[in-house]
């Protein structure tokens, strides 16, 4: 039997601390976050990948505390913590060094730590394994250090952490090993690399695949929409070819813990390195864009509609930054909902998922609000169980920055 520890107890580290007590493991779950303690305890999930039945099923094996001291008693301590960007898109380690300085003041020989967190390469060498050797012990000899990049996608069922491969990188060989058997209790596949540099690479490698990709296919929006071509026939049309495409879509932009915020982590990095990363940031500046292109949109569909955006009532559909999630961090939703209530408009929003945005003063209405009771919807995020053929019928004019409207040809529909 192992004790394991979870420092973060978000989207990546909940559904660790989860799998590991269903592994008959001890597991201390460790969060500044009091209120996040005291969910954990009455057994309810902030989580949607962490049904609140299956907490409750493993209460006995958790031990959620606001207090550091309780993990010297941990075989292995991972840790979750986020990892976000400043003002000025820099990175932001705070959170992290909080972190590590805290495990290093109860930090015991032999024990196993693993920085989870995504970050730019050299993290784990340069900074964690410093703070850590504040404890008097040496990092590779005394304990031993890790990165395992997580590699979570909120609302998905088809990958979950048992399924989806485990990339490992130690500080040593022997740091592998042991990161090696830990992970092997709650993955079924395990990729280990050389160093944790390649670890912390691959997981920005990844992210920023994805966001150069977007970026390309929301330029081609853009130009499309001046050009009079629908950019949706395009890349159905485009990905019919069997071999050499991978289809993305255009959309309002970017969100998540992950698109928006890596590539700036590897931008930033590289400038230590006397290099720009140019490819890498002129997607990260294409796909900010998107919202005042999806704005602007929606000021030309209601002025061909004889109406002014100011004033007008415009109804989102979705504002988390993907379907079935309640999860807002950088949602385009945010940026789009700031630019039209600057040009005036009065906005409200239907979201399942997310009852309000205090930042706004709004409360999430009915669909039938969000559809009847405005002059244009602004279909933003595709949540499943909504007819968007019922709200072409209903609305009054609709601007789909989605695609689901693809199959209607009325005119009081607009597309990205």
């Amino acid at each position: 039997m192992k004790t394991v520890g979870v420092i973060g107890l978000g989207y990546v580290g909940l559904p660790l601390v989860v799998a590991f007590a269903q592994e008959d493991c001890d597991v201390i779950a460790v969060d500044v976050d009091a209120r996040k303690i005291e969910a954990i305890e009455a057994g309810e999930s902030y989580i949607e990948d962490v049904p609140s039945e299956l907490l409750r099923e493993q209460q006995g094996r958790i031990q959620a505390t606001t207090r550091y001291a309780r993990l010297a008693k941990a075989d292995a301590v991972l840790i979750c913590v986020p990892t976000p960007l400043t003002r000025n898109r820099e990175p932001d380690l705070g959170p992290l060094i909080d972190a590590a300085r805290s495990l290093a003041e109860v930090l015991q020989p032999g024990q196993l730590v693993v920085l989870e967190s995504t970050t730019y390469p050299g993290t784990t060498r340069e900074r964690v394994a410093p703070l850590l050797e504040e404890s008097g012990l040496a990092a590779g000899r005394d304990f031993n250090l890790a990165f395992s990049p997580e590699r979570v996608d909120p609302g998905r069922t088809d990958y979950t952490l048992r399924n989806t491969p485990k990339v490992l990188g130690g500080l040593t060989e022997a740091c592998l090993e042991r990161a090696e058997e830990l992970y092997a209790l709650v993955c079924e596949t395990l990729v280990s690399v050389s160093s944790p540099e390649a670890a912390e690479l691959t997981k920005l490698l990844e992210n920023i695949f994805r966001s150069v990709n977007i970026a390309l296919v929301n330029e081609l929006a853009m130009l499309t929409d001046r050009m009079g071509i629908d950019i949706w026939e395009v890349v159905d049309a485009a990905a019919t070819k069997p071999y050499g495409f991978m289809r993305f879509e255009p959309g309002p932009g970017m969100g998540g813990h992950c698109l928006p915020v890596d590539p700036f982590y590897l931008s930033w990095r590289a400038r230590e390195f006397d290099m720009s990363t140019e490819f890498i940031e002129l997607a990260g500046k294409v796909n900010q864009q998107m919202p005042y292109h999806c704005v602007e949109k929606a000021q030309r569909a209601l002025n061909r509609a004889g109406m002014s955006v100011k004033g007008a009532r415009v109804g989102l559909l979705g504002v988390s930054y993907k379907p079935g999630v309640g999860d807002t961090r950088e949602s385009p939703a945010l940026k789009i909902i700031e630019l039209l209530k600057g040009l005036g408009a009065d906005v409200s929003y239907h979201d399942p998922h997310v009852a309000s945005l205090s930042e706004f003063a709004l409360q999430s209405t009915s669909l039938d609000h969000a559809v009847s009771e405005t002059d244009l919807t602004l279909i933003v995020t595709t949540h499943p169980g909504i007819d968007y053929d019922e709200v072409v019928r209903r609305a009054r004019l609709v601007v789909d920055l989605r695609g689901v409207t693809r199959a209607s040809s009325q005119a009081s529909v607009v597309r990205l």
